[in-house]
């Protein structure tokens, strides 16, 4: 017999105006008999999530970055009525400690959103993770504080293999399989790739996303992350986590158990249906989209990744192996150079060079707390700016 879920569920969106962040409130228009919201955080979208909390009544909004005091007056002008707004950093995660917060959806961008997912699993909250960097650099922090019902995965990678194992006993688990739709770049040499624009980046093939998860799909940095995510949330090792390329990205990822058998999960793909589940789990609600008509899919292909093209993922199979704060490092550089490649100041394959450049010159330690990985983050960060700075 299931637990039911909460008939009504007063949640918190972090990242509010992002891809991920705009599908949970389509989400929540089509459920309003069962999901509120009752705080919107962004990094710097103000127009936006001022229109957001005005359409849904939300009464707390949050912006991370902080604002002058006239720019603080024209929100609050612009919610009164609606919502009470601050802003700065301790905005953010006050709304994760409110006590009429069932559930935080962590949409936030990079490692800053680490302390909102402590936050919130601090505050007994269950956490909806979208967040990937949050496992990445703090899984060793984050994992212990929580439950299989606290903590719900919103990748779409991460819900499949979720609810593959439901029921299921993990010690006959012998493989994940990650799957990867092989990003723009599926295919090509790394000659191919020495002078792609940051335009031809951002062309993904299916999916639509922001700009940084957009550019770390082809780097397969992605995978790379979303490898180090299964090992924090599974409790499985390394050895027992494989990426297959499956470029119609209609399997969402797969499950491997003793006797041979595989489970998998398919799916139309949108983010909507996994962000749904984490929100409604443990029960199912009517589909957000149009479902998947398997005779209008056509055939299905796999591939293993190319890792020696697409450095990423193996640099970041490397950090987690190796564990302590070396995957903080990695992550840190990668989001240096991301956005270095994002300003058209380094080439694409440079990306993985000013990554393993950062993971060279960090100093491995076992993790210990968030001030720690903080400071890790900042020196990562620096290292990998250096080396791209050199190559100018």
């Amino acid at each position: 017999m299931f637990a039911r879920a909460p008939e009504h569920r007063n949640i918190v969106v972090l990242g509010s105006t992002g891809s991920i962040g705009t599908q949970t409130l389509d989400v929540v228009r089509q459920n309003p008999e069962r999901l509120s919201i009752v705080g919107l955080a962004v990094n710097s979208s103000v127009q936006t999530v001022c229109a957001q909390a005005r359409e849904f009544g939300v009464p707390h909004v949050a912006v991370g970055t902080k604002l002058s005091a006239d720019e603080m007056a024209h929100v609050r002008a612009s919610l009164e009525g609606v919502a009470e707004a601050a802003c700065g950093p301790d905005a953010v995660l006050e709304l994760c400690r409110m006590p009429e917060v069932d559930l935080v959806v962590n949409a936030l961008v990079g490692a800053a959103g680490l302390r909102a997912s402590y936050e919130a699993l601090r505050a007994g909250k269950v956490l909806a993770l979208a967040n990937k960097e949050s496992l990445v650099v703090g899984g060793d922090l984050l994992i212990p504080m929580s439950t299989h019902e606290t903590l719900l995965p919103i990748d779409s990678e991460h819900g499949a293999i979720y609810q593959c194992l439901l029921g299921e006993n993990p010690d006959e688990v012998v493989r994940l399989w990650v799957t990867a739709s092989g990003g723009p770049f599926r295919g090509k040499t790394r000659a191919d790739l020495a002078g792609v624009t940051v335009a031809q980046a951002l062309n993904h093939p299916t999916w639509k996303m922001g700009l940084k998860i957009t550019i770390d799909s082809a780097t397969l940095m992605n995978k790379g992350l979303e490898v180090i995510e299964a090992h924090h949330l599974f409790a499985m090792p390394y050895e027992k986590i494989e990426v297959v390329v499956q470029p119609q990205s209609a399997i969402h990822s797969m499950v491997e158990f003793s006797d041979g058998s595989v489970k998998a999960h398919l799916g139309t793909t949108d983010m909507r249906i996994p962000i749904q589940f984490a929100l409604s789990y443990p029960e199912r609600w009517h589909a957000p989209v149009q479902p998947l008509d398997f005779r209008q899919l056509g055939s299905l292909e796999f591939a293993a990744p190319d890792t020696q093209t697409f450095r990423c993922l193996a640099l970041a199979r490397a950090a987690g192996s190796r564990g302590g704060t070396l995957p903080a490092a990695m992550n840190a550089a990668n989001e240096v150079a991301v956005a270095t490649f994002l300003a058209g100041n380094c080439p694409f394959l440079s990306i993985a060079d000013a990554v393993e450049a950062a993971m060279d010159a960090c100093d491995v330690q076992p993790v210990e707390s968030l001030e720690q990985l903080e400071e890790v983050d900042a020196r990562a960060r620096a290292a990998a700016a250096a080396y791209l700075e050199r190559l100018r």
